[in-house]
């Protein structure tokens, strides 16, 4: 009897937890929200490098709420759901807004239809990665996460503002990121993620290469924030192409002969029957 109640309790505690509502890990969502609500504030308002820090800072506050949840054991679908409606915001409509009012303004249609495109396939790449989060590794993304691009408008926008004057000419390469970045947040390149790291001898290191991407990112946050970014972004194509060849099929043909060439090398007087390929089905 003792038993049966305990299994009761520890089961409708387990549903309080899926269900529940806990205030600090969305706590630390709701800030990353307010910083993509103020971004676009900032846009509208023409105070484009207040604009892009926010979008950088909301980037900080998403990373942190999955960690607070899973260091206090208060992770709920209710969570799950509002953080993915907090990224809609803060990385899909505040830097489509940012780069429409930045430079996107002066293409007209194309331009709005730009922001558009990059803020339905960030909403597209969230949708499809709360479909396949329970069967998709955690060790990898399908596609390019949301942050990332954005973090590639803004951070492009802070590189910009580094010496306090504007580059002239940024529009075209503003309106290609837009484009390129959608269309790389539905692709299927596979992308690794940052959030998971092994204690073993490998993460160790790779602790270590954090610290010092940190030291170097807070010395020149305006430069070295857009090139890891680009760095990240460039990851995903780079290892799909390397894949690619190292699966790349072989001809049976060609092997055949290859075998053959070895088993009967020139000047050799013994006779062997020829190697055979054989080719199974797929």
């Amino acid at each position: 009897m003792n038993s049966r109640n305990k299994n009761l309790k520890a089961s409708k505690r387990e549903r309080f937890r899926r269900q529940g509502i806990y205030v600090l890990p969305n706590l630390v969502t709701t800030m990353a929200l307010f910083c993509g609500f103020l971004s676009i504030i900032f846009a509208i308002d023409g105070k484009f490098l207040h604009s892009a820090w926010m979008v950088l800072i909301a980037g900080v506050f998403d990373g942190l709420d999955g960690k607070v949840a899973r260091l206090t054991h208060t992770h709920s679908d209710f969570g799950i759901q509002y953080d993915s409606l907090s990224d809609v915001v803060s990385f899909g409509l505040a830097p489509a807004v940012l780069a429409y009012t930045f430079a996107l303004k002066t293409y007209g249609k194309f331009g709005w239809a730009a922001a558009f495109l990059f803020f339905v396939c960030g909403a597209l790449r969230l949708a499809r990665f709360n479909v396949q989060a329970s069967t998709e590794s955690s060790k990898h993304f399908q596609g390019l996460p949301i942050p990332m691009a954005a973090y590639s408008i803004a951070s492009y926008v802070v590189f910009l503002f580094r010496d306090s004057n504007v580059v002239t000419g940024s529009q075209p390469l503003i309106l290609a990121f837009c484009v390129v970045m959608a269309l790389m947040m539905v692709s299927p390149i596979r992308y690794r993620s940052l959030k998971v790291i092994t204690l073993n001898r490998q993460g160790f290191f790779i602790l270590v290469g954090i610290a010092i991407a940190i030291f170097i990112v807070a010395s020149l946050p305006d430069i070295m924030i857009f090139t890891f970014t680009i760095v990240y972004i460039l990851t995903g194509p780079v290892e799909a192409f390397v894949r690619l060849l190292l699966n790349k099929p072989v001809n049976p043909e060609q092997l055949s002969l290859n075998l053959e060439s070895l088993s009967h090398p020139e000047g050799s007087s013994l006779e062997a029957e020829p190697l055979r390929v054989i080719q199974g089905k797929d």
